[in-house]
This record gives C-alpha cells, structure tokens and sequence, in this order.
C-alpha cells in the first residue's frame, strides 16, 4: 500500500526531508542551545502543546511555557531546560462573572510582567487567548517593544470566516498580527496562498509545517470487534464515525442525509462529541436522527470524549467521514490516521491534500449528500475495506512518518535559529510581500 509519504512526498512538506542546511528562506542555525523561547499555548490543544514543547526540548530548545491548570501535568515538571508558568490558573466554564473577569485582569496583568522581565528572545504565539484584538494588536506591538522575536502558529488563517462571522475588525485585526509577526507556521500550502494573498503577508516569513500527529491518546489491545461489541454494534456492521466538536462548519446534516440513502440495514453511524455553542443547530441534528436514534442505527454520544475513551470510538469505525463545509486541515483526520482508520472527506481547503484515493480514502464533493452517499457505498465496496485489518497497520505507519513529531520541531528549531541571526531579520523586513502594492494594514 504506497501512500504518498512512501512514493513521494507532498510538495507541502518537501522541505521537511532536505538537509537542515537547504531548508528555503533560512540562514544557517547557530546552536539552539543557546535559544529561549516562551511558548504562548492560549488555552489551545494540550495533545499539540505537549508534543511539540517535548520535541523542542529534545532538540536543546530552552522553555518557557505560559499555561493553565489545565495544561500543567507531569509533563511540565522536573525537566531540565523548561519552566513552567501558571499564569493562567483556573479556566473553569461554569465560574461567575465577577470570577472571570477577575482571572482575566490577573492573567493580562501576569503575562505583561512576565514579558517586561523575560530573558526568552523568542516568543512562540500558539493560540490567541479569548480577546484576540487585544493578544493581536496591544500585545503584539509590547512584544515588539520589548525587542521581542514573534512567531505565530496560524492553525487557521481567518477562523470566523470558517465559522460565518467574519467582520472588518476581525480581518483588520488579523491583518495587524500576522504584519507584526516576524515568522508564521502554518499548515498547508493553501494556508500559505491565502496569507500572502489575502493579508500581504511576505513569502520569506512563511513556512509550511506538518501538524504533527496526535501521540497523546492512549491505545490499549482493545480490538475493532472489542469495540464495536462495547458500543452495542454487531461485528458484521458496517461502521461510520463522525468524531469530534459539533458546530454548524463541521456539515454534520450532510452524513447524516446521507447516512438515510444507505441501501441496506448493515449500516451503523457513531456520532461522538460535544455540540460547541450551537443550541439551534444542534436542535435541528437531533430531530434528522431521532427515527434512526430509537431505531438503533444511530450511536450517539453528545458530549466530550476523554482521551482514554476515545480508541474505542476509532476502533468499533470503519471509516471516518469528514463532512466539513469549510476547513484547512484538521487534527481529527490525523487522530484517525494514529488508528490505522480510512477518511472519507469533503474537498474543502486542504483536505484533498491529505487522502491517498483508494489507499488512505476518498474524496467528494462539499455539501452534497448524494456524492457523500456514493462516496460511502465506494468505500465499503473498495479493497481499502475489505483489506482493512493490513490497511490499518500500513495507513498508521506513514501517517507517523509523514506527520512526524521530529519534523516539526527541526523546522521550528531551524526558525528559532534563524530569528536569533540580525542578518535574517533585516532580510525578511526588507522583503516586500508578493503584492507590495497593497498596504501594511
């Protein structure tokens, strides 16, 4: 089964398998050994921030990590070379308003002191905190101030269009942090385009790294028929997942329509995550699967799915549908990918990017249900399903190979190096975007 990380590598992370010395756009590395960088984790991924703070650390990356209660594990203690800030405490949901505002002028007031004293030269903006015109604009131009190297990891370029709430000030906003950052990850190629297209962002202060794969989640003996058994699910069902937070871009209505088209009564649909903010959408979902709900056909679990649950969920499936309206990447592909399962995915942003047809998955069109239909009775008829308990195996192994953990912290390392050099600063200033007759902001 030759995927594309054993035949030939997507020209997305081509720079991920040349010498350190020939990455594009970047000097020479000094040591890392003499580099400190505060990790800014915005209350995002636990899985990413863990994985990637190891990896840097690994690598003779100093740390600094600005978290939370929630962040702080075993994974931030006793380590040599990292340093772990509770700044953020306590970010329980369900607190009073006066709590929240009150943690919310202690974690700004905490964080302007740490950056006014911190010897790290490098901060590394994970995730924006909650009032992101504040963290793009006020905080962005301190940290500049302050001497401050700036990089930004731009999991999405513009969110709340991918969300249908976009406005002026957001784009404003965006635009003012992506010009004041002196590097940007991102994850795509597409990511990429539309940052320099779309916010003017210069092509020598861009780099394309992989997502990393998620590693954190546990994965026991647990066997698919184990699975399928402890969630009611006979082995000879056939078994779509759909995994993660529900909201309106993620096209849930769309499986579920199609999920109806089915021929035949062997088919069974997971539905596992928690509605995010979206009561009306959510009332609507649950009426499309209330006849299939008591009739057993539909499994559903609407709430947050803990990490040492989650295998059973990857396990009892036989394919993972993505039905998304609008996305560029996403974390829960490649957590299936870390079980070994087959995606069938909408072609929306970067996704297409991401499937070998036939050997990782399919492909079909957005926000059409009969294609996805098809795309489902392709699946299951194809040698990908009937081969599934090889597949698994092999679709795992190259997604630890193509999505790697070690590829992303060389790249991020090489950055760092690179930002430390006055040299590489000067050059990436000088360099006018691809549309210099666009203005800054």
């Amino acid at each position: 089964m030759g995927w594309t990380c054993l035949e030939q590598q997507n020209r997305d992370f081509d720079m991920a398998h040349r010498p350190s010395g020939e990455l594009p756009n970047l000097p020479a590395a000094d040591s890392p050994r003499r580099i400190t960088v505060a990790l800014l984790t915005g209350g995002g991924e636990r899985h990413y921030i863990v994985s990637l703070a190891t990896e840097l650390l690994a690598k003779g990356i100093a740390l600094d990590v600005i978290g939370s209660d929630d962040l702080d594990g075993p994974e931030f203690r006793n380590k040599p070379r990292l340093h772990f800030l509770n700044l953020r405490g306590n970010q329980r949901p369900d607190a009073g308003l006066a709590e929240k505002v009150s943690r919310i002028l202690k974690y700004y007031a905490a964080l302007i002191r740490y950056a006014t004293k911190s010897k790290s030269g490098i901060f590394h903006i994970l995730w924006n905190n909650k009032f992101e015109t504040l963290d793009r604009t006020l905080l962005m131009l301190y940290y500049r101030f302050l001497g401050k190297r700036v990089v930004l990891t731009a999991h999405n370029v513009n969110a709340a269009r991918r969300d249908s709430h976009d406005t002026l000030l957001n784009r404003l906003t965006l635009r003012i942090q992506y010009q004041l950052a002196d590097h940007i990850f991102v994850h795509t190629e597409k990511m990429k385009r539309e940052l320099i297209e779309g916010f003017g962002a210069g092509v020598a202060r861009i780099t394309v790294i992989p997502h990393g794969i998620n590693t954190a989640v546990p994965s026991s003996s647990l066997t698919s028929i184990q699975a399928k058994r402890r969630l009611g699910i006979r082995d000879d069902q056939r078994t779509i997942l759909f995994f993660g937070r529900i909201t309106p871009y993620k096209g849930l209505e769309y499986l579920i329509s199609a999920f109806g088209m089915l021929r035949g009564a062997d088919y069974r649909l997971i539905i596992a995550g928690r509605p995010d903010r979206c009561e009306e959408y959510w009332s609507t979902i649950e009426k499309l699967i209330r006849e299939d709900l008591k009739g057993g056909r539909v499994v559903l679990r609407s709430e947050f799915i803990p990490d040492d649950e989650t295998e059973i969920y990857f396990k009892a499936a036989d394919v993972l549908v993505l039905p998304y309206r609008d996305i560029f990447q996403s974390g829960v592909l490649l957590l299936g990918y870390s079980f070994g399962l087959p995606a069938l995915v909408a072609d929306v942003g970067s996704l297409k990017e991401e499937i070998a047809e036939g050997k990782t998955g399919f492909v079909f069109r957005p926000e059409d249900p009969v294609d996805l239909a098809k795309a489902i009775e392709r699946y299951f008829a194809s040698d990908l399903f009937r081969d599934l308990g090889r597949g698994r195996q092999e679709i795992r192994d190259c997604a630890m190979h193509r999505y790697s953990w070690d590829t992303v912290g060389r790249l991020t390392m090489h950055v760092y190096a690179g930002l430390a050099s006055s040299a590489y600063l000067r050059r990436t200033r000088q360099t006018a975007p691809n549309h210099p007759e666009r203005s800054a902001f």
